[in-house]
């Protein structure tokens, strides 16, 4: 379940990047879910490659995906506060 929640957060903020802010703080916040979703695909496919199935749909499974976009998007918080905060002082 924490592959498709990183992949479903990439895509969106590949989105809002390409669409609507072209901000550090979306584009590193992309890469990171980019990067997760890329971890857990190969988790995923080694998974399935040892028998077992290619998705884990268990509770654990949904928490770790929780825990995983929460980081992400509280990383995606302070960056956003920062950008803001240092766009203030130059002004």
């Amino acid at each position: 379940m924490c592959e498709l929640m990183t992949i479903a957060a990439a895509i969106v903020f590949t989105v809002v990047y390409f669409r609507v802010s072209k901000s550090p703080a979306v584009f590193t916040t992309m890469l990171m879910f980019w990067g997760a979703a890329l971890m857990w695909s190969v988790d995923c496919v080694h998974s399935a490659m040892e028998g077992e199935g290619l998705f884990d749909i268990s509770w654990e499974d949904t928490i770790l995906g929780g825990i995983i976009l929460a980081a992400g998007l509280a990383v995606f918080g302070v960056m956003s506060f920062l950008e803001r905060r240092r766009a203030q002082a130059v002004a």
